[in-house]
């Protein structure tokens, strides 16, 4: 053993590289990333695709679908793509291959988006393409309110400024705020006005196109002095945009005022936040990459400080859901029951052993074992997790073996052999186990090799696990060879041990005699087994009979034990989604949630109530439904958030309550419960359930009819709850038949028409995109024309929508060129791999999840058999 023979000639070499150990070790923990699980690296990345007023279906078909199937061709590593169409906006999820080029997939499917522009509907703005991974989660709400404070200035203030602010914290994605109004310089037009000066919708837009002009001047050279040149192209206050002339009828002028009025404003509101009862808006923080959740938690606590002292002194940020909390129980959880491992594993050893002297030895050769491993783990990229610290604590049981044996062997061969010296006897001590104890350290080490070959999510999950006990197990034998024959050569030297328990039980020495006692005991325990095991022995076929009839049996458990991917934990999150009938108005789907909120506020006492945010309707941004795992579809949804106190009952005792209250009082709303703490998100991948069965083929409609009828068969397996279907099909629509003869026998054209319909129900931006600048702020603000949405409120105002003819002809209302009826048609709209979908999701309660997945699959074997 010349690594022994070495350390026993140059021992302060090894003690040094011990110490050094320590240092890095310390080092390498205060700066390794800390974090609830391995980064679970699936790249996805997400195309958000928007155009106000269209349709889903519009977006799935003339969007969408060729987006999709122009990125099977020109993108490479695809392992699937998901999209969801809203009315306005849809969002392709594109996932790939692990090991694939993200950024090569990023450039590919920039490209071919841009190329797509042409072949899609006129007006259609480049998409946002952003990329993250699929286990990226929110770890961290602001809530933004202020006294004074109009909802308008805290979407304002949080997107502007507070979001800009905090994108520079690395790992940390700053979304759109949720909830608050976007400032929008708004033009009110008044249709009864247009139609009385013969003017439309499309007239006004065209104006202030070509009035409020963003075109450089340039320069002038006078005398000796070059002048910049400035023109009033953008008037520099809102209010002047009234006073831009449209057209002019003889000697009268016609100004926007006369038609419209143009305010500092806002959009319809489609995204209500409230913070216990109070309008806010509400600010996520993502986790993205290798950041540790804590050090971005950290920064951002650090950072708003310095934030809110540029802004209003009334504005308050309010911490929200703040997961390091979460975070920080966890890896304490993990490393206390670590330390009592330790520390039981020191006693047992002291109590078996009876030296502090050997007990001190194998003590150290455990932690040091551990920094080790903790070390090439930072080296390596990974994060102190659940997992790897579930490893070493795994692992500190069985680091153990190669020091105690070692020792032991050492204080055995000094009994034998008085005479030798300490530093023969450790040597000789040493060689006896080498092969014994590499044998036994690889044999362990091999039993984790399996997990490097795991598929999926199980491999980013547990060969964190396997390498923290793998690189502990061979750090262990390392030191055996070591630090452990060092400091025996100065612990152990001038002490020996006593081979006559006898002679102990006289010590005045408590410890000593307790040390003697367990001795004894342990003798005879030791002869009862050799007893024992020389039974078996001596009867061989019946012990071999006894123990295979016990192998069998313990087979019969098997379906007593549950399956499940990861063990429930209860946060103290509840987050309750609701859904009204579809096409509700967000007004009314705010004062639903009002009642509901009572409901909670009487299941829950306050004492354990901490927080309830509600977020009720579509988020402003694709950006934020590409990481919302709610999967909300319109105006009719609604998340609840419910954060209880530090000490309160089971979570999901609250949640079963709710469940059957809620029931019972709101009849035709569905409710169902997200995944509200950072493990099940994580797991989840974006899913809003952990089942999912999906529906796949060419007719959206044949689709929904089969999961409707799959649905009635899912709701009686037992333990499933939830059951639902994400995409409805009776979205209330208003169904615009325009004559094509008679509106070109009066002049006009499809378009024509179209776009003054589009200006006047949903906006001008779209198509004419318009800017602002404020001179106050910097910022630059969309201009929109469109009609006021409480000015449009029945059939009759949408009607007399006035379109001018081109070239000075007569104007006409809508209801001249077309006709309006009512019908029903598809709110949602999803495709995988191209092909429409609908989702059944459902969530387990009261039964493992293994067992609902069976049954669900035999449903579905089931159901395909009665396909034609």
């Amino acid at each position: 053993m010349w690594i022994v023979r070495l350390a026993l000639r140059r021992p302060y070499t090894f003690v040094v590289a011990a110490i050094l150990i320590l240092l890095l070790g310390i080092l390498s923990i205060a700066t390794t990333p800390k974090d609830i699980f391995p980064n679970i690296d699936i790249p996805v990345i997400s195309v958000v695709w928007s155009y106000q007023g269209l349709s889903a279906e519009q977006m799935a078909d003339r969007i969408i679908t060729n987006n999709e199937r122009a990125m099977t061709t020109t993108v490479n590593d695809i392992e699937h793509i998901e999209s969801q169409s809203l009315d306005g906006v849809a969002v392709i999820k594109v996932f790939f291959h692990q090991g694939a080029n993200v950024s090569t997939a990023l450039a590919q499917i920039t490209s071919i988006s841009q190329t797509l522009l042409k072949q899609l509907p006129p007006g259609t703005t480049p998409p946002l393409i952003i990329t993250y991974s699929a286990s990226s989660v929110p770890v961290l709400r602001l809530g933004l309110s202020g006294k004074g404070l109009s909802e308008q200035e805290l979407y304002d203030l949080g997107n502007n400024f507070i979001r800009t602010q905090l994108a520079n914290i690395e790992g940390a994605s700053m979304p759109f705020p949720y909830g608050g109004k976007q400032r929008q310089i708004q033009v009110d037009l008044n249709m009864a006005a247009l139609q009385s000066k013969g003017l439309s919708p499309l007239d006004v837009v065209n104006a202030i196109s070509a009035q409020n002009l963003i075109l450089p001047s340039g320069t002038a050279k006078i005398g000796t002095i070059e002048y910049d040149v400035e023109m009033n192209g953008s008037p520099t206050a809102v209010e002047k945009l009234n006073d831009l002339p449209i057209k002019t009828a003889g000697n009268t002028v016609i100004y926007i005022r006369d038609v419209a009025h143009v305010r500092d404003g806002y959009p319809p509101q489609t995204n209500i936040v409230r913070v216990n009862g109070q309008r806010s808006a509400l600010m996520t923080v993502q986790k993205t990459g290798n950041a540790s959740t804590l050090n971005i938690i950290a920064r951002v606590k650090q950072e708003i400080p310095q934030i809110l002292r540029e802004l209003p002194p009334q504005l308050k940020i309010q911490l929200l859901s703040d997961q390091s909390v979460f975070v920080v129980g966890a890896i304490t959880g993990v490393v206390r029951e670590a330390l009592i491992a330790a520390c039981l594993t020191a006693a047992m050893i002291l109590l078996f052993i009876g030296s502090w002297r050997s007990t001190l030895i194998i003590a150290v050769s455990i932690p040091l074992s551990i920094l080790t491993s903790i070390i090439v783990l930072s080296a390596l990229g990974q994060t102190i997790n659940m997992m790897t610290l579930g490893g070493l604590a795994l692992a500190v049981g069985i680091l153990v073996d190669d020091a105690t044996v070692e020792v032991e062997n050492i204080n055995r061969n000094r009994q034998l052999e008085p005479d030798k010296s300490l530093d023969e006897v450790v040597l000789e001590s040493a060689s006896q186990i080498a092969v014994p104890a590499l044998v036994s350290t690889l044999s362990i080490c091999i039993v984790f090799v399996p997990m490097f070959f795991l598929p999926g999510v199980a491999r980013f999950l547990f060969v964190p696990l396997a390498e923290a006990v793998v690189f502990a197990m061979l750090a262990s034998y390392l030191l055996s060879r070591t630090i452990v024959p060092t400091m025996a050569k100065y612990l152990l030297r001038g002490h020996h041990e006593s081979a006559d328990p006898e002679s102990r039980i006289f010590s005045r020495n408590l410890l000593v005699r307790a040390q003697a006692r367990f001795e004894t005991a342990f003798e005879q325990f030791r002869l009862r087994y050799r007893s024992l095991l020389t039974g078996a022995l001596a009867h061989r076929f019946v012990f071999a009979l006894i123990f295979v009839a016990a192998c069998l049996a313990s087979f019969a458990l098997l379906p007593t034990l549950g399956e499940n991917f990861f063990p429930s934990v209860d946060s103290g999150q509840i987050k309750l989604h609701l859904r009204a009938r579809t096409g509700t108005r967000i007004e009314d789907t705010a004062a639903l949630t009002d009642h509901v909120e009572d409901v909670i506020r009487q299941q829950i006492p306050p004492s354990e109530l901490s927080s309830i945010i509600d977020n009720i309707g579509l988020p402003y941004s694709g950006i934020n439904l590409s990481y919302s795992n709610s999967a909300p579809i319109g105006s009719e949804d609604a998340d609840i958030l419910v954060t209880l106190a530090a000490k309160h009952h089971p979570t999901a005792q609250y949640e079963n309550e709710l469940r059957r209250e809620l029931a019972r009082k709101f009849p035709g709303v569905m409710f169902y419960f997200l995944p509200a703490d950072m493990v099940t998100q994580i797991l989840n991948f974006g899913l809003p359930a952990p089942i999912d069965v999906q529906v796949v083929g060419l007719n959206l409609y044949a689709n929904h009819q089969f999961a409707s009828q799959m649905l009635q068969r899912l709701k009686y397996v037992p333990g499933i709850a939830d059951l639902r279907i994400q995409q409805p099909v009776n979205l209330p629509e208003l169904y615009v038949d325009i004559d094509r003869t008679r509106t070109a026998q009066l002049g006009f054209t499809q378009r024509e028409v179209a776009s003054d319909v589009l200006i006047a129900l949903s906006g001008s931006f779209q198509t004419s995109p318009t800017f602002w600048l404020d001179p106050k702020n910097g910022v630059s603000y969309n201009v929109a024309a469109q009609t006021p949405q409480y000015w449009m409120d029945s059939l009759q105002d949408m009607k007399n929508i006035p379109l001018s003819a081109p070239g000075g002809g007569q104007s006409q209302i809508l209801a001249n060129l077309a006709s309006i009826q009512p019908r029903e048609s598809l709110e949602d709209v999803s495709h995988y791999n191209v092909l429409p979908v609908i989702d059944i999701y459902g969530s387990v309660e009261g039964r493992d999840l293994g067992s609902v997945s069976r049954d669900i699959n035999t449903i579905v074997q089931q159901s395909k058999k009665n396909l034609p």
